[in-house]
């Protein structure tokens, strides 16, 4: 049994233990409430945590990429099958949107099993892109 206080602080974090976990690993989808989109209608919506497993045990935030269900082919943008990570439908990584987002935000997660490495891989690679290295896009 966990001591006095810490239920209530990650509960305060956001971070009811999920599958016997208190944070989220990199690769999962969760949903999130993102604060700088108060009028945004599709918020709370679902993206991809980013950061390393050890940061996000650690830090008070997280780095994630939110997921779209309007799929416009880009350099920064990867699309993810229904199915995989939990998702129920068909979306776009949209990697332009990084963000550092404090624990607090996450709503519910993860949605299924993390992303695969490869689908990983290419969602680097496009944030690379996004922040202005030049990375070959078929």
């Amino acid at each position: 049994m966990a001591p006095v206080g810490v239920s209530e602080r990650r509960r305060s974090l956001g971070l009811i233990a999920t599958q016997g976990r208190a944070y989220p690993r990199r690769g999962e989808i969760w949903t999130v409430a993102l604060p700088n989109q108060p009028t945004d209608p599709h918020t709370p919506r679902p993206a991809v945590i980013i950061s390393t497993d050890v940061r996000n045990r650690l830090a008070g935030d997280v780095l994630v990429v939110p997921l779209s269900s309007t799929m416009r082919q880009l350099p920064t943008h990867v699309f993810l099958p229904a199915g995989i990570g939990g998702q129920l439908s068909d979306a776009m990584a949209k990697c332009e949107h990084i963000t550092a987002l404090d624990k607090r935000f996450l709503v519910r997660g993860p949605l299924g099993d993390p992303l695969p490495e490869n689908l990983m891989h290419e969602i680097v690679l496009a944030v690379r892109r996004a922040v202005g290295e030049i990375i070959p896009w078929p």
